[in-house]
């Protein structure tokens, strides 16, 4: 197979090229984004079907956050949508120990600084409220470690859950947790549409 003017060859047999595959998960909480963990503990590639080829995760959920989190064995594709000049956001749902105001959604888009770091979100609204706790909603447009429960941290609310439902415009949908699913070419082709992602 020719990959542009230059045949691959190992042992005089030519060399396709990989097919390229895109999947989502629904990561639970407690699982780690790893290919393995020294601990023992159970990794995202335990949700994909027995037999599957390499894919490598498209950024992280550290364990104890839920949702959407992307794998490919596209490493150029997945390198410029976490890159953080790509600007393609992400959208979580938050439950915090707290009662959203006015006030915290406006610290959070303004912005905190953390250890040196600033760290803001693109927009903040509630979801819903109760007694003693709220559901807030977060978009992000870059990801730095562990941005939100840092954010939060700051202003001093708790994280109860932390769960991404949205990169770009594709969406977890009806995906159950702990479930996994390739991407359609449409999902893809959102992706690659993503505001200022350069493909």
């Amino acid at each position: 197979m020719w990959l542009g003017r230059d045949r691959v060859e190992v042992d005089g047999r030519g060399v396709k090229a990989a097919e390229r595959k895109y999947w989502m998960v629904n990561k639970p909480r407690g699982i780690v984004t790893t290919a393995e963990d020294e601990k023992g503990r159970e990794t995202v590639y335990s949700l994909l079907p027995v037999g599957s080829e390499w894919m490598g995760p498209v950024g992280r959920l550290d364990k104890a956050s839920e949702g959407l989190l992307l794998l490919t064995n596209d490493t150029e594709w997945a390198a410029r949508i976490t890159a953080p000049e790509s600007h393609v956001e992400k959208t979580y749902h938050v439950q915090i120990g707290a009662v959203a105001d006015d006030s915290l959604l406006e610290r959070l888009r303004a912005g905190v600084v953390d250890d040196g770091e600033e760290l803001r979100a693109t927009a903040v609204r509630i979801l819903r409220a109760g007694e003693k706790n709220s559901w807030i909603e977060i978009i992000l447009d870059e990801g730095k470690n562990r941005q939100i429960r840092r954010m939060l941290e700051a202003c001093g609310v708790e994280v109860l859950r932390l769960v991404r439902v949205a990169i770009g415009a594709v969406t977890l949908g009806e995906l159950a947790k702990g479930s996994a699913r390739a991407l359609t070419r449409a999902e893809v082709r959102l992706l690659n549409r993503a505001e200022h992602f350069r493909g």
